[in-house]
């Protein structure tokens, strides 16, 4: 389904990047026609990376609105990784265009956007197509991010990681430190968890 409620424009949230141990959390929020279709867009975690590509194009030019923003890591530190991924939502919000009537958002937290209601949706990227979008836009844009990022730090594998916390990362941290795109308030190198794959 493109909207939980009809007739009013209707604002999709998502977010990338929580469980990850560097670089920001991206957001975005999409306001789709009602009428949009397609067969592919579905939560981005189930898409391939060319396949979310594709979407985002498809996305950008048939939505009535989107934007996208995020929370730095020095902010996740400072307010915690939930607020962070809330106000990245919000501020994805503040840049819309067309200002929605209703939010719906993937997860089960979300706090007041102004007073415009909101209904959080436990998988909603795989039940509602707007979040699904904001989840394409979100985790896009946050990797583009990151590829950009592993130009500075290669020794942490960026470019394919992301920033998450692969083995391959925490070995890098072991051995290379924590740079100042790295969360400091997260965990980095447990050793029951070095060879979590």
């Amino acid at each position: 389904m493109n909207n939980l409620k009809k007739g009013i424009p209707e604002a999709g949230c998502d977010e990338a990047g929580r469980g990850c141990l560097a670089g920001p959390v991206f957001a975005a929020a999409v306001i789709l026609p009602e009428d949009f279709r397609s067969e592919l867009l579905n939560d981005s975690k189930k898409l391939t990376e060319i396949q979310r590509y594709k979407l985002r194009i498809l996305i950008e030019r048939e939505a009535i609105s989107w934007a996208v923003s995020s929370c730095d890591n020095l902010e996740i530190d400072q307010i915690n990784i939930l607020n962070s991924s809330i106000l990245a939502m919000h501020r994805a919000l503040d840049q819309l265009t067309v200002q929605p009537a209703h939010i719906i958002v993937d997860g089960n937290r979300f706090k007041w956007y102004g007073n415009i209601q909101h209904t959080t949706v436990i998988k909603g990227d795989g039940k509602y197509l707007s979040i699904a979008a904001a989840s394409v836009l979100a985790k896009t844009y946050r990797d583009d991010f990151m590829i950009a990022l592993h130009e500075k730090h290669p020794e942490y594998n960026w470019n394919q990681n992301k920033g998450y916390p692969t083995a391959f990362h925490r070995m890098a941290i072991l051995k290379y430190g924590i740079t100042p795109f790295h969360r400091r308030s997260f965990k980095h190198t447990e050793p029951q968890l070095l060879f979590d794959f």
